[in-house]
């Protein structure tokens, strides 16, 4: 039976490599490197970067392949994003089929952690679904942008008795800061949703690139500094064609016990 190891790989720092995940790297045949086309050249390269560092296996070998774009969302975000998956799933089904023996180890390396706001999880389930190529599952966790934000900002995430909400920009434009959350984590937030809240006495704690040489940190009153991150942010993504980025908001005061 083909072993797939989803290998979390950290927030952008080669050194967010566990152990445990360098163990995986060289317990793998095959390592498989996305590339997501020029724009995100960068995200190859430290995958390249880290098997170059940490990989010790001299049977290993490396299998690259072009990860398709994803469609403008359409009257659907949850169907646009269905087809897109469904293309990756035939992806990785021929990758699988045609790259791995009966008996051999294959390696995802995923950004951050293959359990938050990663859709290879999903994406092999689909293929397992399809019963076209057997295989057994083994996942490795990795260092996640909200922990690399909270450790640049030298700041806990949670307040004592506090609760955490963990959500995306298209979510808090449309529903804003929970009432039963005094913190939240936004991710994959293109559009910089913070600036649609009402109370601008919210505390932000923004960071982009996080864990990298080009790491950018911003924290303040939102009122005072949700002008400027939009404006750095917007340079930074001109600037290297891409940009991953991610938040904590806080509202004022303790929480009430």
């Amino acid at each position: 039976m083909r072993k797939l190891l989803v290998i979390g790989i950290g927030a952008g720092n080669p050194d967010h490599m566990t152990v445990q995940a360098i163990d995986g790297l060289n317990r793998a045949d095959v390592l498989f490197i996305p590339d997501k086309g020029a724009k995100k050249n960068d995200l190859a390269d430290l995958r390249r970067q880290i098997c170059d560092r940490f990989v010790t296996n001299p049977k290993s070998r490396r299998v690259e392949f072009d990860v398709p774009v994803r469609a403008e969302p359409t009257s659907s975000y949850r169907v646009t994003v269905d087809d897109w998956h469904e293309a990756i799933a035939s992806i990785y089904e021929a990758l699988i089929r045609d790259e791995l023996a009966e008996d051999s180890c294959g390696a995802f390396l995923i950004w951050g952690d293959p359990s938050l706001y990663d859709s290879a999880l999903r994406i092999l389930e689909r293929v397992r679904v399809r019963a076209n190529v057997g295989f057994e599952l083994e996942v490795i966790p990795g260092i996640t942008a909200i922990q690399a934000l909270a450790a640049s900002h030298a700041t806990a995430l949670n307040r004592i008795g506090d609760s955490i909400l963990v959500t995306t920009g298209r979510r808090l434009t449309e529903e804003g800061l929970p009432a039963n959350a005094g913190s939240a984590v936004v991710m994959l937030d293109g559009k910089c949703a913070f600036n649609t809240l009402a109370d601008m006495d919210v505390f932000i704690h923004w960071g982009a690139y996080l864990g990298t040489p080009d790491e950018i940190t911003i924290s303040g009153r939102l009122g005072d500094v949700g002008a400027e991150i939009e404006k750095v942010r917007e340079e930074a993504r001109r600037r290297k064609g891409w940009i991953m980025d991610t938040y904590l908001l806080r509202k004022p005061g303790e929480p009430e016990e």
